[in-house]
């Protein structure tokens, strides 16, 4: 059988741009480098970096790669046309665009009459020469220009001779890329795909099909229909994608690549980056996240920790036989993986399927397996919550199997809290007495808030029996009222995220009492933390 090779798709991304206008994130040069590396790791072909002579962090930022540039992407410099009754050639904002050093350089502008005569305050005619100034110059000083027309879909909406006037402008100029842009998010995909096709039969008729630029598309999320509306758009015939790793923007935000890539990919066809690279996507979409310092959407398409995740018993059974009958793709081919999640409403297949995840084989005969069952039920309906704390279900299940080892044993614990006329202080006091290989401990320690205190007391009262947990952190802590109309004494469920520097782990405690709940869930994530090293321990021996 005679293969084609899949039609070319550019993907852009404006992550370290647009997405950095979303609200709460901002990122320092060093944070803006890491994500460009890692975007170039991911194949992406276009990087728009940001707009040097806006802030100085960018001008650093473009700087630092002119010294060690990407390894095979275009870094992109961003920038408006001139203003209104200037000479491009004169304009500051153009010559900090030159002194970075690009080689493509986006410049948008108005197609939207309104905002010509509204936001600019300035004449149609006078758009028109702004936009062919600006791009003229660029393409004089050897840029090659990729223009965003913004606002594009309301203008041609509302005036479509005009909106195409400005097209025309910036292709006579020398534009490379023609990029449509819903920039405030509210076109839906019908009209995506419309306009798109008529823009590409409009400006294919006037510069003949060999010499017209390529069209691309830049969608918003206001209307929660932006990957849809650049799917419109490449069905259509758009050649470039714009977007940001996990669709952050402004407002609403921008087309999500993390969803974009796998759908153009792996849906329709089309050649974005490598195999290889896709099996990298989940985790470039962390990676970006975490340095973003904002939590991942864990219910993201493709990329989200619940995206493949089964939680119905039917579901986990049918996933065990085929996992076709609930996935639409295969969770690897993103670098994603299944989850097989524990509740209340889990059958056995659940819990089956879930201790193969830890290595266990039980099958439903298994006297311990339905053990395991009526105490997850059982705890869950106290206010256990164990799909969001697999740590505390191994440890459960480890139990009812006769195989969970006691490190430690926790005989008691103080914590004290100071208040100083009436102000509470940032310092507690905890005090724990703990018993290790017959011998009994008493330590103090103190935290900023009680559960650091009696982490940092359980801490220096093991780590001499165990020097693994000075690797051992505590990544984040949640607390959840499981009965607000019982006030102050409702119950209460505390996560707690624990890390050793490459892997993570979370552990539950519940109890009316928030100490008590935080004690357990800290107990027992350092507990699940020497499980693991004594299992690497145990696999490294092996090895031998």
């Amino acid at each position: 059988m005679t293969t084609h090779p899949s039609p070319q798709l550019w993907l852009y991304d404006t992550t370290l741009r647009d997405g950095t206008q979303r609200e709460g994130l901002s990122v320092s040069i060093e944070d803006k480098l890491r994500i460009a590396r890692r975007l170039d790791q991911l194949g992406i072909p276009f990087i728009e970096g940001g707009w040097p002579g806006a802030n100085p962090k960018d001008v650093q930022f473009f700087w630092q790669l002119q010294e060690d540039p990407l390894k095979q992407a275009e870094i992109v410099t961003f920038c408006s046309t001139r203003r209104p009754n200037t000479n491009a050639a004169d304009e500051p904002m153009l010559q900090a665009i030159l002194t970075a050093g690009t080689r493509w350089v986006t410049v948008f502008g108005k197609s939207w009459d309104l905002h010509v005569t509204e936001g600019l305050k300035t004449t149609l005619a006078e758009n028109l020469a702004m936009i062919r100034d600006t791009v003229e110059y660029l393409r004089s000083q050897g840029r090659q220009v990729i223009y965003d027309a913004e606002h594009w879909f309301d203008g041609y909406k509302h005036n479509p001779d005009y909106a195409l006037q400005t097209l025309a402008a910036a292709m006579a100029s020398g534009a490379e890329w023609l990029v449509l842009c819903d920039t405030n998010g509210g076109t839906l995909p019908h009209e995506v795909g419309q306009v798109v096709e008529s823009v590409i039969s409009h400006v294919s008729l006037v510069n003949g099909p060999q010499q017209m630029p390529q069209i691309g598309i830049h969608t918003h999320n206001d209307s929660d229909t932006a990957v849809a509306n650049a799917l419109a758009a490449v069905m259509a015939g758009a050649k470039m994608v714009q977007g940001t790793i996990n669709g952050y923007g402004e407002r609403c935000g921008n087309a999500n690549l993390c969803s974009l890539v796998p759908n153009l990919q792996l849906k329709l066809g089309y050649s974005c980056i490598t195999e290889h690279q896709l099996n990298q996507l989940t985790e470039a979409s962390r990676f970006v996240s975490e340095v973003v310092n904002l939590a991942p959407d864990e219910h993201a398409p493709f990329v989200g920790r619940s995206a493949f995740a089964h939680k119905g018993g039917i579901h986990v059974s049918a996933v065990e036989r085929n996992p076709l009958t609930y996935e639409h793709i295969q969770p690897e081919q993103v670098g994603n993986r299944r989850r097989i999640v524990i509740s209340e409403q889990s059958g056995l297949s659940n819990v089956l399927a879930k201790a193969r995840t830890f290595g266990i084989e039980l099958d439903k005969q298994t006297p311990a397996a339905r053990q395991i069952l009526h105490r997850l039920k059982e705890l869950e309906s106290e206010g256990y919550q164990f799909e969001a704390a697999e740590a505390s279900f191994a440890l459960l299940m480890y139990e009812a199997l006769g195989g969970r080892q006691q490190f430690f044993e926790v005989k008691g614990f103080q914590v004290h809290c100071d208040l100083v006329e009436g102000k509470e202080t940032n310092n507690a006091l905890a005090t724990v007495k703990v018993g290790v290989s017959g011998k009994n401990i008493l330590e103090a320690a103190e935290g900023n808030g009680p559960v650091a205190a009696l982490d940092a007391a359980l801490r220096k009262a093991l780590v001499n029996f165990y020097p693994q947990i000075a690797t051992f952190e505590l990544t984040d802590y949640k607390v959840r009222i499981l009965d607000g109309h019982a006030g102050t004494a409702a119950k209460t469920r505390v996560l707690v995220e624990s890390g050793n520097g490459s892997q993570r782990w979370t552990t539950v405690g519940v109890s009316p009492n928030i100490l008590a709940a935080s004690y357990q869930a800290v107990v027992e994530g350092l507990e699940y933390g020497l499980l693991l090293h004594a299992q690497a321990e145990v696999a490294v021996e092996s090895s031998r």
